[in-house]
């Protein structure tokens, strides 16, 4: 049996529609059509069935699901001991979004001095997404904001940064009250149904800060871009890429303690990379650990 059959199954599974899967695998639509018509034959069985745009996994399909997980798994390790002089195989990693350019880039310079033969797969998006992949096994570990629910015992989470809330305005307004933008200037606002959006909703209504919205979007850079052109001020995670060169703008902190988004690895606690994952962990402290400078300023 063709292990990338086996793949594509729970991809479709997982993402609901063969579109999705098929951007996940890199493949057409049609090719991964293709692959489950060739497992479901080999098997005798139909796998996944349509339910108006999306489709699901029949009760066949459900009963191999965690199976073929676990096969997949199985064979990714098998690959990795056969390679030569490879001491760890591929890291799977997944990475949240904002974290691409601001964690992954310096973590991965330290874990590459110490391990330069070391075969990483990136997979990026939301946090939610990675935490369930890496309970799934599909992958070994990823850099996530804080997951907000209980785990399952075989997963490990350790915090790497903390990203106070602070108020993001155009460089001209250094010198203003983070109360008084909030309360005064047009408002973007920064997605609630992800974490970071969600602190700064709760930290207005606790505050009785009711802000003249202009829009609401999820994205970090797009907001800070949209800040750089005078078209309001916003109230963001502390996150390092904020404060490049290119745009123009002023970091104001909220008065008293500010509510933070938890930056960490969760990763397989009993997983064959586990060695590996502890090592990642271990190179993002040194990066973002305290005693590191903060972004906008010069190390030692």
């Amino acid at each position: 049996m063709d292990t990338r059959y086996l793949q594509s199954f729970v991809t479709v599974t997982e993402s609901g529609s063969f579109a999705q899967a098929a951007r996940r695998l890199d493949l057409t639509p049609t090719a991964v059509a293709a692959r489950i018509k060739a497992l479901e034959e080999t098997l005798g069985l139909s796998l996944i069935k349509r339910a108006g745009r999306s489709v699901r996994p029949t009760e066949a399909g459900v009963r191999i699901l965690e199976r073929a997980r676990a096969l997949l798994r199985d064979a990714r390790d098998l690959a990795a001991l056969a390679e030569d002089g490879a001491t760890y195989g591929e890291l799977r990693l997944g990475v949240f979004v904002s974290a691409m350019t601001s964690v992954l880039p310096p973590v991965l310079k330290r874990v590459y001095d110490r391990h330069p033969s070391l075969s990483v797969f990136v997979m990026p998006g939301s946090s939610i997404e990675l935490c369930r992949g890496v309970e799934a096994g599909d992958l070994d570990a990823a850099i996530v904001v804080e997951p907000q629910y209980a785990m399952g015992k075989a997963v490990r989470w350790q915090g790497i940064m903390d990203e106070p809330l602070v108020v993001v305005a155009p460089a001209a307004m250094e010198k203003r009250d983070a109360h008084e933008l909030l309360r005064t200037q047009p408002f973007i606002r920064y997605d609630r149904s992800v974490l970071g959006g969600q602190l700064a909703d709760r930290y207005l209504r606790d505050h009785g800060i009711v802000p003249h919205q202009r829009l609401e979007m999820d994205s970090l850079l797009g907001v800070a871009a949209l800040v750089d052109q005078g078209l309001g001020v916003a109230l963001l995670p502390d996150w390092s890429s904020l404060w490049s060169s290119r745009y123009a703008l002023t970091r104001i902190p909220l008065p008293g303690r500010a509510p933070v988004r938890r930056v960490g690895l969760v990763w397989q606690a009993r997983g064959a990379r586990r060695a590996l994952a502890d090592s990642f962990l271990e190179q993002a402290r040194a990066v973002f650990g305290p005693g590191a400078p903060r972004a906008g300023q010069a190390a030692d």
